[in-house]
């Protein structure tokens, strides 16, 4: 019998990572071939983009701008560089012309309800310039009514499927031009909190309404595992991915580096799981 022929696919890309929080080095030549850092001192991700972990690339956002004391300000895990605070319009174009000067991919934003907030004027201004720029406005959104904002303010992802509020589906209907970002993994725990059910809810209207799931675990937040997070795999299934849907929101574009496996092509997240613990990288780009 002859041996099953291999099954070639593009790496996974993980669209939310913190690499100054986790052992990058970890992340050499297995599946995980790219790597977005949404949130880190400009400098030292440009230095870690310019040198990364063998066979993967490294794009990056710079710091997180935010309202003077918003978040992540005072957070011990974020160096003062991580965070850019926005006090103005015009010290929006002066934020969004350092990133740009840094070779950041795109501005990210946080909108947390608990700390300080960023005006309205400022929070579109961010967004108009970015725009300008050629660069999409990626939000955090945490709290009632700062998913909204995002919307209205023209944000193009959001960092992470809306965890804190039940979205109406009129909110849903709004966003599905956009981008969310996975990060399910991170509400997991004991007794099914409450924060994952939302999420899984949210994410399922969101898809079910044609909105664009992309995988991302927010690498380095908490006990989370250097590498591929099977975990947010399986949930990614459990809001109802499934064949090429799943491997589009996992997976690269086909011009990303190339896994091998003799294996079927993976239909639901459990096969996935296994099919990218047996792949090996390949020379052979991706058909």
């Amino acid at each position: 019998m002859r041996d099953p022929a291999p099954v070639t696919l593009p790496g996974v890309v993980d669209r939310h990572v913190h690499l100054g929080l986790v052992d990058a080095a970890r992340l050499a030549d297995g599946p995980v071939v790219e790597v977005h850092d949404l949130g880190w001192d400009p400098g030292e991700v440009r230095a870690w983009a310019t040198t990364p972990p063998s066979g993967v690339r490294v794009r990056y956002a710079g710091p997180f701008h935010t309202a003077p004391g918003g978040y992540p300000s005072g957070r011990s895990w974020a160096p003062d560089a991580a965070v850019r605070p926005v006090t103005s319009p015009q010290d929006a174009a002066a934020a969004v012309a350092d990133v740009v000067a840094a070779g950041g991919f795109a501005v990210k934003v946080a909108l947390h309800a608990g700390m300080a907030l960023l005006p309205d004027d400022v929070l579109r201004a961010l967004a108009s310039v970015a725009h300008a720029a050629g660069l999409p406005v990626l939000v955090h959104a945490e709290g009632p009514g700062q998913v909204t904002r995002a919307i209205d303010a023209g944000a193009d992802v959001l960092v992470h499927v809306p965890w804190t509020e039940t979205l109406p589906d009129e909110v849903i209907a709004r966003a599905v031009h956009m981008t969310w970002i996975s990060t399910l993994a991170i509400h997991d725990g004991p007794g099914r909190p409450v924060a994952l059910e939302r999420a899984l809810d949210n994410a399922r209207r969101f898809a079910a309404a044609g909105g664009t799931l992309v995988y991302g675990t927010d690498m380095g937040n908490g006990p989370t595992p250097v590498g591929v997070n099977e975990r947010e795999i399986e949930l990614l299934g459990e809001v109802g991915l499934t064949g090429e849907p799943l491997l589009r929101t996992v997976l690269g574009p086909p011009s990303a580096p190339a896994l091998t496996a003799t294996l079927p092509v993976p239909e639901t997240a459990a096969d996935l799981i296994v099919w990218l613990r047996t792949s090996r990288r390949s020379r052979t780009a991706a058909k």
